[in-house]
Protein backbone atom coordinates (compact mmCIF):
# COMPACT_ATOMS: atom_id res chain seq x y z
CA UNK A 1 0.00 0.00 0.00
CA UNK A 2 1.32 3.43 -0.91
CA UNK A 3 2.02 6.08 1.72
CA UNK A 4 0.82 9.66 1.34
CA UNK A 5 2.75 12.25 3.32
CA UNK A 6 2.48 15.97 3.95
CA UNK A 7 5.90 17.59 4.32
CA UNK A 8 6.34 20.96 6.08
CA UNK A 9 9.60 22.92 5.90
CA UNK A 10 9.26 26.39 7.46
CA UNK A 11 11.82 29.13 6.75
CA UNK A 12 12.09 32.63 8.12
CA UNK A 13 9.99 34.21 5.33
CA UNK A 14 8.41 31.18 3.68
CA UNK A 15 6.82 27.82 4.32
CA UNK A 16 7.61 25.08 1.82
CA UNK A 17 5.19 22.19 1.67
CA UNK A 18 5.03 19.05 -0.42
CA UNK A 19 2.64 16.16 -0.76
CA UNK A 20 4.17 12.80 -1.69
CA UNK A 21 2.88 9.38 -2.57
CA UNK A 22 5.76 7.18 -1.46
CA UNK A 23 8.76 9.00 -3.02
CA UNK A 24 6.75 10.58 -5.84
CA UNK A 25 6.01 14.29 -5.46
CA UNK A 26 2.34 15.00 -6.17
CA UNK A 27 2.73 18.75 -5.73
CA UNK A 28 4.78 21.30 -3.83
CA UNK A 29 4.40 24.98 -3.03
CA UNK A 30 6.49 27.71 -1.47
CA UNK A 31 4.19 29.93 0.56
CA UNK A 32 5.94 33.28 1.01
CA UNK A 33 5.33 35.61 3.96
CA UNK A 34 5.91 39.34 3.86
CA UNK A 35 7.97 41.14 6.50
CA UNK A 36 4.78 42.87 7.63
CA UNK A 37 2.96 39.56 8.13
CA UNK A 38 5.80 38.07 10.18
CA UNK A 39 6.30 41.28 12.18
CA UNK A 40 2.86 40.87 13.75
CA UNK A 41 4.13 38.00 15.89
CA UNK A 42 6.36 38.47 18.91
CA UNK A 43 7.86 34.95 18.76
CA UNK A 44 8.34 32.13 16.27
CA UNK A 45 5.78 29.96 18.07
CA UNK A 46 3.20 32.74 17.82
CA UNK A 47 3.25 32.23 14.02
CA UNK A 48 1.88 28.67 14.32
CA UNK A 49 -1.80 29.34 13.62
CA UNK A 50 -0.98 31.79 10.81
CA UNK A 51 1.20 29.25 9.03
CA UNK A 52 -1.14 26.35 9.72
CA UNK A 53 -4.09 28.24 8.18
CA UNK A 54 -2.25 29.00 4.95
CA UNK A 55 -1.11 25.36 4.64
CA UNK A 56 -4.64 24.04 5.10
CA UNK A 57 -6.06 26.71 2.79
CA UNK A 58 -3.63 25.69 0.05
CA UNK A 59 -4.53 22.01 0.41
CA UNK A 60 -8.20 22.99 0.19
CA UNK A 61 -7.53 25.04 -2.97
CA UNK A 62 -5.77 22.01 -4.49
CA UNK A 63 -8.88 19.98 -3.58
CA UNK A 64 -6.63 17.58 -1.72
CA UNK A 65 -8.34 15.40 0.89
CA UNK A 66 -6.19 15.85 3.99
CA UNK A 67 -7.75 12.74 5.52
CA UNK A 68 -6.06 10.64 2.82
CA UNK A 69 -2.68 11.34 4.44
CA UNK A 70 -0.83 8.59 6.29
CA UNK A 71 1.80 10.77 7.96
CA UNK A 72 2.89 14.39 8.46
CA UNK A 73 6.62 15.16 8.57
CA UNK A 74 8.12 18.48 9.63
CA UNK A 75 11.60 19.97 9.47
CA UNK A 76 13.33 19.52 12.83
CA UNK A 77 14.44 22.57 14.77
CA UNK A 78 16.93 23.63 17.44
CA UNK A 79 16.39 20.77 19.89
CA UNK A 80 18.89 19.26 22.30
CA UNK A 81 21.72 17.33 20.60
CA UNK A 82 20.37 14.00 19.32
CA UNK A 83 21.59 11.15 17.07
CA UNK A 84 20.42 11.15 13.48
CA UNK A 85 17.18 9.48 12.47
CA UNK A 86 13.43 9.93 12.28
CA UNK A 87 11.79 10.99 15.55
CA UNK A 88 8.15 10.83 16.58
CA UNK A 89 6.99 14.25 17.74
CA UNK A 90 6.47 13.33 21.39
CA UNK A 91 5.19 15.72 24.08
CA UNK A 92 8.75 16.33 25.29
CA UNK A 93 10.07 17.01 21.79
CA UNK A 94 7.13 19.31 21.13
CA UNK A 95 7.82 21.30 24.30
CA UNK A 96 11.51 21.72 23.42
CA UNK A 97 10.54 23.02 19.98
CA UNK A 98 8.19 25.54 21.57
CA UNK A 99 10.71 26.87 24.08
CA UNK A 100 13.58 26.76 21.60
CA UNK A 101 15.94 24.44 23.47
CA UNK A 102 18.98 25.77 21.58
CA UNK A 103 17.41 28.90 20.14
CA UNK A 104 14.42 30.25 18.25
CA UNK A 105 14.33 29.45 14.55
CA UNK A 106 11.52 29.09 12.02
CA UNK A 107 12.42 25.41 11.55
CA UNK A 108 11.15 24.81 15.11
CA UNK A 109 7.66 25.22 13.67
CA UNK A 110 8.07 22.17 11.44
CA UNK A 111 7.54 19.61 14.18
CA UNK A 112 4.94 21.76 15.94
CA UNK A 113 2.78 22.04 12.80
CA UNK A 114 3.30 18.36 11.91
CA UNK A 115 2.11 17.26 15.35
CA UNK A 116 -0.96 19.50 15.37
CA UNK A 117 -2.12 18.59 11.86
CA UNK A 118 -1.28 14.91 12.40
CA UNK A 119 -3.23 14.76 15.65
CA UNK A 120 -6.28 16.38 14.03
CA UNK A 121 -6.51 13.69 11.34
CA UNK A 122 -5.24 10.81 13.50
CA UNK A 123 -1.91 10.04 11.79
CA UNK A 124 1.65 10.01 13.17
CA UNK A 125 3.94 13.03 13.00
CA UNK A 126 7.73 12.98 12.69
CA UNK A 127 10.82 15.11 12.26
CA UNK A 128 13.93 13.89 10.42
CA UNK A 129 17.64 14.64 10.97
CA UNK A 130 17.42 18.17 12.42
CA UNK A 131 20.44 20.50 12.30
CA UNK A 132 21.30 19.52 15.90
CA UNK A 133 22.14 15.89 14.99
CA UNK A 134 25.11 15.07 17.21
CA UNK A 135 27.07 11.86 16.71
CA UNK A 136 30.54 13.30 17.35
CA UNK A 137 33.21 11.03 18.73
CA UNK A 138 34.59 12.14 22.09
CA UNK A 139 37.88 13.37 20.63
CA UNK A 140 36.05 15.69 18.22
CA UNK A 141 34.42 17.64 21.04
CA UNK A 142 37.63 19.11 22.49
CA UNK A 143 38.56 22.50 21.07
CA UNK A 144 41.54 23.39 23.25
CA UNK A 145 39.44 25.66 25.46
CA UNK A 146 37.33 23.66 27.96
CA UNK A 147 34.70 26.40 28.14
CA UNK A 148 34.18 26.27 24.36
CA UNK A 149 33.60 22.68 23.22
CA UNK A 150 33.14 21.92 19.54
CA UNK A 151 29.47 21.30 18.78
CA UNK A 152 27.56 19.59 16.00
CA UNK A 153 25.19 21.87 14.09
CA UNK A 154 25.27 21.25 10.35
CA UNK A 155 23.30 20.34 7.22
CA UNK A 156 22.36 17.00 8.74
CA UNK A 157 19.18 16.44 6.72
CA UNK A 158 20.86 16.79 3.34
CA UNK A 159 24.13 15.12 4.35
CA UNK A 160 22.34 12.04 5.69
CA UNK A 161 19.93 11.95 2.72
CA UNK A 162 22.64 11.93 0.04
CA UNK A 163 24.73 9.41 1.99
CA UNK A 164 21.76 7.04 2.18
CA UNK A 165 20.91 7.76 -1.47
CA UNK A 166 24.41 6.76 -2.55
CA UNK A 167 24.21 3.55 -0.52
CA UNK A 168 20.78 2.63 -1.89
CA UNK A 169 21.72 3.34 -5.52
CA UNK A 170 24.74 1.07 -5.18
CA UNK A 171 23.08 -1.79 -3.31
CA UNK A 172 25.00 -0.98 -0.13
CA UNK A 173 24.13 -0.15 3.47
CA UNK A 174 24.86 3.32 4.83
CA UNK A 175 25.86 1.66 8.10
CA UNK A 176 28.63 -0.28 6.32
CA UNK A 177 30.28 2.71 4.63
CA UNK A 178 32.91 5.34 5.41
CA UNK A 179 31.95 8.52 3.57
CA UNK A 180 33.03 12.14 3.42
CA UNK A 181 30.04 14.34 2.63
CA UNK A 182 30.57 17.93 1.48
CA UNK A 183 27.58 20.29 1.55
CA UNK A 184 28.23 23.56 -0.31
CA UNK A 185 25.41 26.09 -0.22
CA UNK A 186 25.01 29.39 1.63
CA UNK A 187 26.98 27.57 4.32
CA UNK A 188 29.54 24.80 4.00
CA UNK A 189 29.77 21.67 6.13
CA UNK A 190 32.11 18.72 5.61
CA UNK A 191 31.32 15.58 7.60
CA UNK A 192 33.00 12.24 8.27
CA UNK A 193 30.32 9.52 8.14
CA UNK A 194 31.65 6.36 9.76
CA UNK A 195 29.38 3.33 9.60
CA UNK A 196 26.21 5.42 9.72
CA UNK A 197 27.32 8.12 12.17
CA UNK A 198 28.74 11.60 11.55
CA UNK A 199 31.65 11.33 13.98
CA UNK A 200 33.13 14.73 13.07
CA UNK A 201 32.01 17.71 11.03
CA UNK A 202 33.35 21.09 9.92
CA UNK A 203 30.56 23.59 10.17
CA UNK A 204 31.03 27.13 8.87
CA UNK A 205 28.11 28.48 10.93
CA UNK A 206 30.02 27.94 14.15
CA UNK A 207 33.35 29.41 13.01
CA UNK A 208 34.72 26.10 11.77
CA UNK A 209 36.28 24.98 8.51
CA UNK A 210 36.11 26.60 5.06
CA UNK A 211 34.53 29.95 4.41
CA UNK A 212 31.31 29.89 2.40
CA UNK A 213 29.25 32.36 0.36
CA UNK A 214 27.94 34.01 3.53
CA UNK A 215 30.05 32.70 6.43
CA UNK A 216 33.61 33.27 7.52
CA UNK A 217 34.33 29.74 8.72
CA UNK A 218 37.43 29.37 10.89
CA UNK A 219 39.29 32.68 11.36
CA UNK A 220 42.53 33.55 13.23
CA UNK A 221 41.45 33.80 16.85
CA UNK A 222 43.92 36.51 17.83
CA UNK A 223 42.66 38.82 15.12
CA UNK A 224 39.07 38.11 16.07
CA UNK A 225 39.76 38.96 19.73
CA UNK A 226 41.37 42.25 18.67
CA UNK A 227 38.35 43.08 16.51
CA UNK A 228 35.93 42.30 19.35
CA UNK A 229 37.74 44.62 21.77
CA UNK A 230 38.62 47.38 19.31
CA UNK A 231 35.58 49.43 20.25
CA UNK A 232 34.64 49.74 16.57
CA UNK A 233 31.94 47.08 16.52
CA UNK A 234 29.06 45.86 18.64
CA UNK A 235 28.67 42.16 19.39
CA UNK A 236 25.93 41.91 16.75
CA UNK A 237 28.11 43.65 14.15
CA UNK A 238 30.99 41.24 14.74
CA UNK A 239 28.65 38.26 14.50
CA UNK A 240 27.23 39.60 11.24
CA UNK A 241 30.75 39.83 9.85
CA UNK A 242 31.17 36.13 10.57
CA UNK A 243 27.69 34.86 9.69
CA UNK A 244 25.86 36.65 6.90
CA UNK A 245 28.48 39.08 5.65
CA UNK A 246 31.47 36.71 5.74
CA UNK A 247 33.07 34.60 3.01
CA UNK A 248 32.29 35.56 -0.59
CA UNK A 249 30.13 38.44 0.63
CA UNK A 250 33.05 39.96 2.53
CA UNK A 251 35.56 39.67 -0.30
CA UNK A 252 33.42 40.30 -3.37
CA UNK A 253 30.04 41.62 -2.23
CA UNK A 254 28.08 38.65 -3.56
CA UNK A 255 26.87 35.37 -2.09
CA UNK A 256 26.39 33.78 -5.51
CA UNK A 257 29.23 31.51 -6.60
CA UNK A 258 28.04 31.81 -10.19
CA UNK A 259 28.86 35.52 -10.09
CA UNK A 260 32.30 34.72 -8.67
CA UNK A 261 33.03 32.13 -11.37
CA UNK A 262 32.10 34.60 -14.11
CA UNK A 263 34.09 37.44 -12.54
CA UNK A 264 37.13 35.19 -12.12
CA UNK A 265 37.48 34.98 -15.91
CA UNK A 266 38.77 38.56 -15.98
CA UNK A 267 39.32 39.62 -12.36
CA UNK A 268 42.36 38.40 -10.41
CA UNK A 269 40.77 39.02 -6.99
CA UNK A 270 37.71 36.98 -7.86
CA UNK A 271 39.96 34.19 -9.15
CA UNK A 272 41.93 34.20 -5.89
CA UNK A 273 38.77 34.04 -3.77
CA UNK A 274 37.37 31.22 -5.92
CA UNK A 275 40.58 29.24 -5.61
CA UNK A 276 40.85 29.93 -1.87
CA UNK A 277 37.34 28.54 -1.44
CA UNK A 278 38.18 25.23 -3.14
CA UNK A 279 41.54 25.16 -1.34
CA UNK A 280 39.84 25.40 2.07
CA UNK A 281 37.11 22.88 1.26
CA UNK A 282 39.81 20.48 0.02
CA UNK A 283 41.68 20.87 3.31
CA UNK A 284 38.49 19.98 5.19
CA UNK A 285 38.08 16.86 3.03
CA UNK A 286 41.67 15.87 3.78
CA UNK A 287 41.12 16.32 7.50
CA UNK A 288 38.06 14.09 7.44
CA UNK A 289 40.04 11.45 5.55
CA UNK A 290 42.38 11.38 8.56
CA UNK A 291 39.39 11.07 10.91
CA UNK A 292 38.37 7.97 8.94
CA UNK A 293 41.90 6.57 9.06
CA UNK A 294 42.30 6.93 5.30
CA UNK A 295 39.58 4.31 4.70
CA UNK A 296 37.15 6.37 2.60
CA UNK A 297 34.66 4.57 0.36
CA UNK A 298 33.38 7.71 -1.37
CA UNK A 299 33.42 11.49 -1.30
CA UNK A 300 29.92 12.85 -1.88
CA UNK A 301 29.42 16.50 -2.84
CA UNK A 302 26.02 18.18 -2.59
CA UNK A 303 24.35 21.59 -2.24
CA UNK A 304 23.77 24.37 -4.77
CA UNK A 305 27.45 24.98 -5.53
CA UNK A 306 27.83 21.30 -6.48
CA UNK A 307 26.15 22.15 -9.79
CA UNK A 308 29.30 24.04 -10.81
CA UNK A 309 31.61 21.74 -12.76
CA UNK A 310 34.64 24.01 -12.39
CA UNK A 311 34.40 23.90 -8.58
CA UNK A 312 33.92 20.11 -8.66
CA UNK A 313 36.92 19.68 -10.98
CA UNK A 314 39.12 21.69 -8.61
CA UNK A 315 38.02 19.61 -5.63
CA UNK A 316 38.67 16.40 -7.54
CA UNK A 317 42.14 17.64 -8.56
CA UNK A 318 43.00 18.34 -4.92
CA UNK A 319 41.30 15.42 -3.16
CA UNK A 320 40.52 12.83 -5.82
CA UNK A 321 43.45 10.70 -4.64
CA UNK A 322 41.57 10.04 -1.40
CA UNK A 323 38.50 8.44 -2.99
CA UNK A 324 36.24 8.73 -6.01
CA UNK A 325 33.60 11.49 -6.08
CA UNK A 326 29.84 11.28 -6.46
CA UNK A 327 28.00 14.56 -7.02
CA UNK A 328 24.36 15.23 -6.12
CA UNK A 329 23.77 18.88 -7.01
CA UNK A 330 21.31 20.92 -4.97
CA UNK A 331 19.35 19.73 -1.98
CA UNK A 332 15.88 18.22 -1.96
CA UNK A 333 14.83 18.68 1.64
CA UNK A 334 11.18 17.89 1.01
CA UNK A 335 12.06 14.50 -0.48
CA UNK A 336 14.58 13.82 2.31
CA UNK A 337 11.89 14.45 4.92
CA UNK A 338 9.39 12.27 3.04
CA UNK A 339 11.93 9.45 2.82
CA UNK A 340 12.54 9.64 6.57
CA UNK A 341 8.86 9.15 7.34
CA UNK A 342 8.52 6.48 4.66
CA UNK A 343 11.38 4.40 6.08
CA UNK A 344 9.55 4.19 9.40
CA UNK A 345 6.13 3.40 7.96
CA UNK A 346 7.63 0.76 5.66
CA UNK A 347 9.44 -0.89 8.56
CA UNK A 348 12.94 -0.14 7.22
CA UNK A 349 13.83 1.57 10.49
CA UNK A 350 12.18 2.34 13.80
CA UNK A 351 11.19 5.82 14.86
CA UNK A 352 13.53 7.06 17.54
CA UNK A 353 12.35 8.29 20.93
CA UNK A 354 13.43 11.82 21.86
Amino acid sequence: MSVKSLIINPGSTSTKIGVFEDETLLFEETLRHSTEEIAQYATIVDQKDFRKDIILNLLNEKEFDIKSLNVVVGRGGLLKPIPGGTYAVSDELLEDLKIGKQGQHASNLGGILAREIGDEIGVPSYIVDPVVVDELCDEARLSGVPEIPRISIFHALNQKAVAKRYAKENGLKYEDLNLIVVHMGGGVSVGAHKKGQVIDVFNALDGDGAFSPERAGGVPVGGLISMCFSGKYTEKEVYKKLVGNGGLNAYLGTNDMRDVIKAAETDDKAKLVRDAFTYQVSKDIGSMACVLGGKVDRIIVTGGIAYNNLIIDKLKAAAGWIAEFTVYGGEDELLALAQGGLRVLNGEEEAKAY
